[in-house]
């Protein structure tokens, strides 16, 4: 199975040397990668050209410079990407951060558990952090669940589920949408991926805004919207982050911003919602 690997970058002089790194070490070396990058200001583009001149795996290509926001141009940049490219020579696309370390195995565990489950839709590890020169688990998501910076999918999968959507939640709407078509989500826990850079730094909207923002564009209908936004504000342990998150949300609904999901797509999405809860109330 071939890998075709698109990392959007974005002024990742820091970061993206230890990212193409481990992926030259990779043991399995049936993949190419596509690194875009998205209108870089630093020294990108001169670090992307080290590696495209000395590896016939790596490519590249660049973007207009276009404002950093979670979502929407991190995906458009993936998709730019992806489409310089034949899928056909590809059974596996991934989607990576240009700011994580691959462990050695990394792709040869992915291949190997794609070959071995053809119900698997889409593979990743766990991300870890560094903390006090430690390297420790991330956990801003369950474990079963696979983050942003390191998706793997099989291309069939990939297709069926018409690709990423250049929105807010978009790495939480193509696991629904793909388990609603039975395909499985899996993660590997054994690989462990580090991440560099925290999430989030260079972002220029508030926190609030983000997650009113986000459960708008995830296709939440207003009671779960509400319920999500409480969770939020007891793990702050603020009641007025509460209602800013809210006020976010509905600032969204009345101006009754564009979906990128369809109306099936977002029923889906809060029926698997729904049942999660259920599930976690049954518990209690």
């Amino acid at each position: 199975m071939k890998f075709l690997i698109i990392i959007p970058a974005h002024n990742e002089e820091d970061n993206l040397p230890f990212t193409l790194n481990s992926l030259q070490q990779q043991s399995c070396k049936e993949f190419k990668v596509v690194v875009v990058n998205d209108g870089s200001t630093d020294q990108t583009s001169e670090i992307i050209k080290k590696y495209t001149d000395l590896n016939t795996r790596f490519q590249t290509i660049n973007l207009q410079k276009s404002a950093h926001q979670p979502g929407s141009k991190v995906v458009n940049a993936f998709k730019n990407g992806l489409k310089t490219q034949n899928l056909d020579e590809f059974d596996i696309i991934c989607k990576f951060d240009a700011d994580i370390i691959l462990p050695e195995n990394y792709l040869e565990k992915i291949q190997e558990s794609f070959q071995n489950n053809p119900k698997y839709g889409l593979i990743g590890g766990l991300l870890y952090i560094e903390k006090n020169g430690e390297w420790v688990y991330e956990g801003n998501s369950n474990k079963h669940h696979v983050r942003g910076p390191m998706k793997a999918y099989r291309k069939e999968c990939f297709m069926e589920i018409g690709g990423l959507r250049e929105t807010l939640g978009w790495d939480n709407i193509d696991s629904i949408l793909l388990q609603n078509l039975g395909w499985k989500e899996v993660v590997l826990p054994e690989l462990q991926v580090k991440l560099i850079k925290v999430k989030g730094a260079d972002y220029t909207v508030k926190e609030s805004d983000y997650y009113g923002r986000y459960f708008y564009f995830l296709g939440l209908k207003r009671c779960l919207a509400y319920i999500a936004s409480s969770k939020e504000a007891m793990k702050s342990k603020s009641i007025p982050f509460f209602f800013q998150i809210v006020k976010s949300y509905e600032n969204c609904r009345s101006k009754k911003l564009e979906l990128k999901i369809t109306k099936d797509e977002q029923k889906a999405i809060n029926d698997k919602r729904w049942e999660a809860l259920k599930k976690k109330w049954l518990k209690i």
